[in-house]
């Protein structure tokens, strides 16, 4: 199962960093799980016209195939729950 996951930031964000690492050490672990990550780090300052499509107004924001799942940095824990459910 292939699943898109979009992570905006911001380079002034000092909370984004732990979005993008949570995203890409979940994509590490999960290939044992038959689940494919394609994580897709996403500047709001140089995309905003992608982000103002999501309604994004915060950052770190992320967004699973197309739905807005966590605002804010989730756990890693939190991240591989939901994509487990999915």
């Amino acid at each position: 199962m292939a699943i898109k996951v979009e992570v905006f930031s911001s380079d002034s964000c000092p909370h984004c960093p732990g979005a993008v690492k949570v995203a890409e050490e979940a994509k590490a672990d999960l290939t044992d799980l038959d689940i494919e990550l394609e994580v897709v780090n996403i500047n709001t300052e140089e995309n905003r016209k992608r982000a103002i499509d999501y309604q994004i107004m915060a950052v770190p924001t992320i967004v699973i195939d197309g739905q807005v799942e966590f605002i804010g940095a989730p756990s890693k824990e939190e991240f591989v729950a939901k994509l487990k459910s999915i």
